[in-house]
């Protein structure tokens, strides 16, 4: 965000007692890498728990009696059918189907729900909404908390020992378990994992106790990004942008199918022509040949030498052994195992069409 001022972090002081690497990501001075480095961050999070402060992100309280129908016009979703504590992966879409940011959404009660959003998208996001609002007995109030995410197969444990009960949540559930705290189970690791937004204080003195535990470790952007990209989730600015439509970014699954046809959303009538006709490229997994990864911006083409597509998301996944990325292809080439080429700095390496994730996801979802 050039020309803009840097956010920073409310807990910046804590990232940089630890060691952080900081770098500018979507207008906010982000922890990087800490002095373990990527590698080792990324294992950590795999075997034992990474805490990522994800303070950049948004959280948007909309409640009054018109909330659900406030949503149901913004989301391709129906917010009445939620129940309270159930999470939703959705979306705000353009008239165009366009995706604008993807999101989660929570029912925390009758008239209460709880919108996480994307940080380069916040902004953009408030204003939607609120423009949406006026036809809706509706109220948005962005919420000013630290949020922390806690990831790895020992979260539910290192949370447990902090004094955090997580028993009563599941994948995709999220509630108030005190005054001005958020918690959900979901992430963006494929792992079992925790988000609490929380005030200030009450951060501090949490996070004093989870790296207390050796359990627990700070997990940079950068790991973060491996993190996600192993497990198949998109980053909004890369992988789905307004230019991306739901179908062709392979996120139909997040649609009810009975509000393809006579929903009320934003979008409707140009994602269902968009069904109808094909989407005319798929995202899909893409793996390298050989250990050279292949980054977000390389163009992709078939044997012939045609152009027919782009990769939007690559690095290296310590996990899965090899160069991970992600990208777009014509659909008649999105079937696992179809060999493309990226042209990498004029080198054409060869690539293959991959099902997504790469790393199986571990959620905990009964």
């Amino acid at each position: 965000m050039t020309g803009e001022a840097t956010n920073q972090l409310p807990l910046a002081d804590l990232h940089a007692a630890a060691g952080a690497r900081f770098g500018a990501f979507a207008g906010w001075n982000m922890p990087l890498t800490y002095p373990a480095g990527v590698m080792k961050e990324h294992l950590h999070t795999r075997e034992h728990v990474g805490l990522f402060d994800i303070s950049h992100m948004k959280l948007f309280l909309v409640t009054g009696p018109g909330a659900a129908d406030l949503i149901n016009r913004a989301c391709p979703l129906d917010a009445r059918a939620l129940e309270t504590r159930q999470s939703k992966y959705t979306f705000f879409l353009t008239e165009t189907a366009g995706i604008i940011d993807d999101l989660i959404i929570t029912r925390l009660g009758d008239e209460r729900f709880m919108v996480v959003a994307n940080a380069g998208n916040a902004a953009t996001d408030e204003a939607h909404l609120r423009a949406l609002a006026k036809d809706f007995d509706a109220t948005i109030e962005p919420l000013d908390r630290v949020f922390i995410a806690i990831q790895g197969p020992e979260a539910a444990t290192v949370l447990g020992k902090a004094g955090i009960a997580t028993d009563a949540l599941f994948f995709m559930q999220g509630f108030e378990p005190r005054a001005n705290w958020f918690m959900s189970r979901s992430g963006y690791t494929g792992e079992d994992g925790f988000e609490i937004g929380l005030p200030e204080a009450d951060a501090r003195e949490l996070l004093a106790k989870l790296l207390a535990d050796e359990r627990a470790m700070w997990i940079g952007l950068a790991a973060r990004d491996s993190l996600r990209l192993e497990a198949g989730l998109c980053l909004h600015g890369n992988d789905i942008t307004p230019d991306n439509d739901p179908a062709s970014a392979g996120l139909m699954w997040a649609i009810p199918k009975d509000l393809r046809a006579d929903g009320g959303f934003i979008g409707r009538a140009a994602l269902a022509a968009i069904l109808a006709d094909g989407a005319k490229e798929k995202r899909v997994g893409l793996k390298p040949e050989g250990r050279q990864p292949v980054r977000a911006g390389a163009e992709l083409f078939d044997a012939d030498g045609k152009l027919i597509g782009r990769v939007t998301s690559g690095g290296f996944g310590p996990s899965a052994g090899f160069p991970v990325a992600m990208g777009y292809v014509s659909a008649s080439l999105a079937k696992a195992g179809t060999r493309v080429f990226a042209d990498v700095r004029g080198t054409k390496v060869p690539v293959d069409v991959h099902s997504l994730p790469f790393t199986q996801h571990r959620y905990r979802k009964g």
